[in-house]
């Protein structure tokens, strides 16, 4: 039989994805849940498993190509006969559909250009000042002035490609592209009626958007900037060299990663920040930790400082509700959250991600120490699921392995509160009548302003110090 393979639901609200690898080719042999491609979402890159064993007899998409959940993987065929290609029919009279609406409406817009020759002006200037290469309007009346279905040469043919490309601009009549094309072109962020199309009839084909974004067909109308308009700084599409007035530089699209990143910090730079400071003795927590590591190993995690700190604040937490909450300002409401899900930033080679662990006050350090080595695992090596990146109430960051003293972390919306760990040292501390090395541990405590008092914050970050600084508080098994 054969099997239309379509893109699955890939979580809550995600819709699309980018392809970032095809791992199969036509006629290759494959198995059940052995990886076809990988794409790249808002929240993770995500592998897209084969939905039985069987023999590629088709690949409807490439690397690059932006997909949507339901669109057309590949075709397999299982071997055992009863062959079914509705859904690919179907499919392919859809988009049939499109082009022949797409050329009527090529149609009505060059009757329009020989029904009348003079172009509209709009509020930034003539038709002439836009179109590159227009002729002049003598040459245009000439042209009118015959009334032929055709053009009568190829020069008089692409003018009236011109004009129509102009004209659609200010009309409701699309520039022939299925819609596939122009989505593509929306999400690069290139203006589709700058594009001179290759395909037949001047239809705008994939490439051709592909080939814009890199500047070498890209084709931009010209216009003469007003006696007063203040100079505009040159700048080039993305992946192209382009320069300024201090020397080269060079334009790359972000990361579906990278872009998502910085759409949620630049929402939750939206919340008074305040981060308090404070330093923690773990002498004695470290010694313990080194002590039952062994022990946790055997069960297949990891005892780090950081699983340690999550089970703290698992039951910090509880004991301060507001840091586990989010603000609804729209309708004047603090919404508390009743679970625990502690986020852990994850620094991997496509950015910064926060798997989330679930239920933090319900494991012990070392269910919490195993899942959090395997989670961290499965974010470096784009194994990560969406849903493990999301529902976290509470985030810790730790660059402690890195470097560095302190720092301010930025709140992971709608997040209220993140803690920053830096790297401990050993310092002489004051402790029972004398100076003692002892290793200290930097914090950072960044909050909500709207929600969280001064007061309030030191309270919180004072409890999790003294937990650290009291290791019996925080039995391995409980």
């Amino acid at each position: 039989m054969t099997i239309e393979y379509k893109l699955p639901n890939l979580g809550e609200d995600i819709e699309t994805g980018d392809v970032i690898g095809v791992y199969v080719s036509i006629g290759d042999k494959v198995v059940l849940d052995q990886p076809l491609l990988e794409i790249e979402t808002d929240k993770a890159a995500i592998e897209i498993p084969a939905p039985s064993d069987g023999t590629i007899k088709e690949v409807h998409i490439s690397e690059g190509d932006t997909i949507k959940v339901g669109q057309l993987l590949v075709t397999i065929d299982d071997g055992k006969g009863n062959s079914k290609d509705v859904e690919v029919k179907e499919a392919s009279k859809i988009e049939t559909q499109d082009e022949a609406v797409e050329e009527m409406a090529e149609k009505e817009v060059e009757e329009e250009v020989n029904a009348d020759p003079e172009p509209e002006t709009n509020e930034a200037g003539s038709a002439d000042d836009e179109v590159e290469g227009q002729k002049e309007p003598g040459e245009e009346a000439e042209m009118s002035s015959e009334k032929t279905d055709e053009p009568k040469d190829e020069a008089e043919h692409e003018e009236i490609e011109a004009v129509d490309k102009t004209n659609n601009k200010n009309s409701s009549h699309p520039v022939p592209a299925s819609p596939s094309v122009r989505r593509l072109a929306r999400e690069l962020g290139v203006d589709i009626e700058t594009i001179e199309g290759s395909g037949p009839g001047g239809r705008i084909l994939e490439d051709d958007v592909k080939t814009a974004t890199q500047g070498n067909k890209a084709k931009t109308s010209t216009k003469k900037q007003k006696p007063d308009a203040p100079k505009i700084e040159k700048q080039g599409p993305s992946g192209t060299s382009d320069t300024d007035k201090w020397g080269e530089t060079e334009r790359v699209a972000m990361s579906k990663v990278r872009k998502l990143t910085a759409e949620r910090l630049t929402e939750a730079w939206k919340a008074p920040h305040v981060t308090q400071y404070d330093k923690a003795d773990v002498t004695d927590l470290e010694k313990l930790r080194k002590e039952f590591g062994p022990e946790v190993a055997k069960e297949g995690g990891k005892l780090t400082m950081t699983s340690i700190i999550v089970k703290v604040i698992a039951s910090a937490l509880k004991s301060f509700p507001q840091f586990n909450a989010s603000v609804d300002m729209e309708n004047g409401e603090i919404v508390y959250k009743n679970y625990y899900n502690i986020g852990v930033a994850v620094d991997t080679d496509r950015g910064l991600l926060v798997p989330v662990i679930k239920d933090a006050d319900k494991k012990n350090m070392t269910q919490l120490s195993i899942e959090l080595s395997q989670i961290s695992e499965k974010a470096r090596n784009k194994k990560i699921s969406v849903d493990e990146l999301q529902g976290g109430t509470f985030t810790i960051s730790n660059l402690g392995g890195i470097g560095g003293t302190y720092f301010s972390p930025v709140l992971n919306a709608p997040e209220v509160a993140i803690l920053g760990i830096s790297r401990s040292a050993i310092e002489p501390v004051y402790k029972d009548g004398g100076f003692l090395p002892r290793l200290m541990l930097p914090l950072s405590l960044s909050y909500d302003h709207r929600l969280i008092d001064g007061a309030d914050a030191i309270r919180f970050l004072r409890w999790v110090i003294e937990a650290l600084e009291e290791p019996f508080k925080l039995p391995l098994e409980g």
